[in-house]
């Protein structure tokens, strides 16, 4: 197998600068695609999120961009905003050459800015369907020397009603360009739209050799009772306690209630979803990657643009109908080198769906019991212990030993420790008695242990702890 780029037919211009952002190796769909593309043929790629696939069908792009033509000569459709961000900021690294100017299109964002921009030229377009079309309605976006087409996430944009959008654009563009459609599947509906408008399109199907990764810790956590799923939920975050979590849900009225709730109860966490501007969207995405929110609750569609490397744990809120919709999830996880968690809550009618998932990604996941207050405590105390052994190692200790000197003129020394524990205890946010009460209705058992400060909600930098 061809294990360099510059035996892929790209210029040596190119591979330098690959070489300078650390691309060693090309992977197995930009071995198969790039020297195909570089040819002019159409194509078919088949292959998962995270394969390398924007490098494959944008290097050719860029090695056959004419710099000193400003008119637009490739145009890239993605199903999302954040895609498109995404796909545009990468090419952007990629290209080597000032000249050539890569503009994002979608929606939430001024299309009299977007005209302007195109307007002054851009050799790459990289937008959603729907401002794609508005644009070219406009007669805004010209594409009469338009070379090159892709479809990025082709299943995707079928699963949310864009493929009539599509099949307009298409009718848009000039009979002489050459077509790319790059899909995780291959619906009848997805085969069909190849079959119309790719000539005698190259067909490559990448298998990945293990359907989930091994660096990912898959578990799931039972959930007794439907309507326990959310306590069921805020006691497996107490006990695996995620310095980085996406919480995956099915809709936006359910990321916007479990972050009231998450919130409400003092924890570190925010939502992401369709109903969010672009502005909205994109601060809360700063904030998550400078860890100023801990936790992301998110729908599929709006959280195919959070990208984190160092993201620890990836939660399920309820099973995934689609066994590559759980892929794709838990692979957001055990990146760049790092371990991962990944969490399924699973009720028993699920079971089936987790049954199919293990045979997909040939791994069977345990299912440990709901958290119980014991477990939740005893984890809090060993999280208490490492901070003490940090704060008895840091510089602000210095500062707290006059007060240790005044109370201990009263109190033995031990007690003075033990009762700075027990705040620093009792000011994690509260076991409330309502999450007591759906735990013990989950479990259908008794909690005991209830003599725990239930008046802060939320937890002071105390000792150095953070929530």
């Amino acid at each position: 197998m061809t294990s360099l780029f510059s035996q892929l037919g790209l210029s040596q211009q190119r591979v330098q600068c690959l070489e300078k952002l650390g691309f060693a190796e090309p992977t197995p769909i930009q071995v198969q695609a790039i020297p195909i593309l570089l040819e002019g043929k159409d194509i078919i790629g088949q292959a998962q999120t995270g394969t390398g696939k924007t490098a494959a069908f944008s290097l050719p792009i860029l090695e056959r961009i004419d710099p000193k033509s400003k008119a637009v000569q490739a145009l890239i459709l993605t199903p999302t905003r954040e895609l498109a961000l995404q796909v545009s900021q990468s090419i952007q690294s990629f290209k080597a050459t000032p000249s050539i100017h890569v503009l994002p299109i979608y929606g939430g964002q001024s299309i009299d800015r977007q005209i302007s921009q195109l307007r002054r030229g851009s050799q790459i377009v990289v937008g959603t369907p729907g401002r794609v079309l508005d644009l070219l309605n406009r007669g805004v976006l010209v594409l009469d020397q338009l070379f090159c087409f892709v479809l990025d996430e082709a299943d995707e944009m079928l699963n949310m009603g864009f493929i009539p959008d599509v099949r307009q654009i298409l009718s848009k563009v000039p009979e002489t360009r050459q077509t790319a459609f790059f899909s995780a599947t291959m619906p009848p509906e997805i085969y069909r739209l190849t079959k119309q408008f790719l000539k005698s399109p190259v067909t490559i199907s990448i298998k990945q050799t293990q359907a989930a990764p091994t660096r990912i810790r898959q578990i799931g956590y039972k959930v007794p009772r439907l309507g326990a799923r959310a306590a069921v939920l805020q006691s497996v975050l107490e006990l695996e306690d995620p310095e980085t979590a996406i919480i995956f849900v099915q809709t936006r009225r359910e990321a916007a209630d479990l972050t009231n709730r998450l919130q409400g109860a003092g924890y570190s966490a925010d939502e992401y979803h369709g109903d969010l501007s672009q502005s909205q969207r994109e601060r809360l995405l700063w904030r998550f990657r400078q860890k100023q929110v801990r936790w992301v609750v998110a729908t599929d569609i709006a959280a195919r643009g959070i990208h984190v490397d160092d993201l620890t744990h990836v939660i399920n809120y309820d099973v995934p109908d689609n066994q590559e919709s759980y892929v794709h999830r838990i692979g957001r996880t055990g990146r760049a080198g790092n371990e991962g968690v990944a969490i399924t809550l699973v009720h028993t009618s699920e079971r089936w769906k987790l049954r199919q998932i293990e045979n997909h990604v040939r791994q069977e996941i345990p299912i440990q019991p709901t958290p119980t207050r014991a477990q939740i405590e005893s984890r809090r105390a060993e999280h208490l212990t490492n901070e003490m052994r940090n704060a008895l190692m840091g510089e602000r200790l210095a500062s707290f030993l006059p007060i240790i000197s005044t109370l201990g003129e009263e109190f033995d020394m031990r007690a003075i420790a033990a009762a700075a524990l027990q705040m620093a205890f009792d000011s994690y946010p509260a076991i409330t008695t309502q999450l007591e009460e759906e735990l013990e209705a989950a479990t259908a058992g008794p909690i005991k242990n209830k003599n725990v400060n239930r008046v802060k909600s939320e937890r002071p930098q105390l000792l150095g702890a953070k929530r």
